[in-house]
């Protein structure tokens, strides 16, 4: 119950989010902008102003980076096996298929700075460092049978990889950051948080975009996201032996729900992106009753 109410405001934004879209009929053009001013800029100085806070180590990142690895792994090899499972026509299995491990970094750094403040930030950026290249290879791999956008470009330009790798770079050799850059970093860091759970809310959709024939495989797929990969986080826990700040980090990065970037993915490659948003939504609802009770139960 403590951690629901630790969270409930960072969930309020993202209803907040979902209404102001729909009471004040601001359009995609705004909430387009908005995603992309907190995807490129906002996110980015929240990361890197996080990391060069802390003193990191490789000794103690790798078996954070390594408990993520396995966590993205595991949702990687449980959704192929709806191909097996379920009777998908190709493209949409390929669209669906991304909604097993895909995770949305929005939430992740809200929670994650709530749970532990500016530590946590600096661990759910190293994660996000090392899981989002997988996760985009993986999808677009199922999606375009090895990729036809320049996957390799894509990745090398991502702002949250390129942050979380000049920070950890700035971070090691030790180098300080004046302080009105570290004021203006800590300006553009609060807004961060804020604009982009209400961009997270504006993009829900649950009307309609899932067939029947789709059904068993969507509750498949969203089982392996928010109840598996959990499971599969206390596991490697206990086997790295991680606590503190870093199992914290890697259970919140396993009860995520499904990242937007995903039906804009979908969409791009001419996959089913409606099924796709009909996912990302009801896994966003469903989280905010699930991100709270595992990590009640964790503690």
């Amino acid at each position: 119950m403590q951690t629901a109410l630790l969270l409930l405001p960072d969930f309020a934004l993202i209803a907040l989010g979902a209404w102001l879209r729909r009471v004040f009929h601001l359009g995609d053009h705004f909430w387009t902008g908005l995603e992309k001013l907190v995807y490129f800029i906002l996110f980015p100085a929240l990361l890197f102003n996080a990391i060069t806070r802390q003193t990191v180590s490789l000794s103690s990142a790798a078996p954070l980076a390594l408990s993520g690895a396995l966590i993205m792994g595991s949702g990687i090899l449980l959704g192929l096996l709806a191909r097996w499972l379920f009777t998908l026509p190709p493209v949409q299995f390929a669209s669906l298929f991304q909604c097993a491990y895909r995770f949305n970094s929005y939430i992740a750094l809200a929670v994650a700075a709530k749970i532990n403040g500016g530590a946590g930030i600096a661990a759910m950026g190293l994660i996000c460092g090392v899981t989002v290249p997988i996760a985009n290879a993986s999808a677009v791999w199922m999606l375009a049978r090895h990729g036809k956008l320049g996957i390799w470009r894509e990745l090398a330009r991502n702002p949250l990889i390129l942050s979380t790798v000049v920070a950890l770079i700035w971070s090691s050799l030790g180098l300080g950051v004046a302080e009105p850059l570290r004021a203006f970093l800590t300006r553009l860091s609060d807004a961060s948080i804020a604009l982009g759970l209400m961009s997270v809310g504006a993009a829900l959709r649950l009307r309609g975009g899932l067939s029947p024939q789709a059904r068993p495989a969507a509750a498949y797929l969203m089982t392996v996201k928010l109840l598996l990969l959990p499971v599969v986080a206390l596991l490697s826990n206990t086997l790295l032996h991680l606590s503190g700040v870093d199992a914290d980090t890697t259970l919140i990065f396993a009860t995520l729900p499904v990242a937007s970037s995903a039906y804009i993915l979908a969409q791009r490659m001419n996959g089913d992106g409606a099924a796709v948003a009909w996912v990302i939504s009801v896994t966003t609802i469903l989280a905010m009753v699930t991100i709270p009770l595992w990590l009640a139960l964790a503690r």
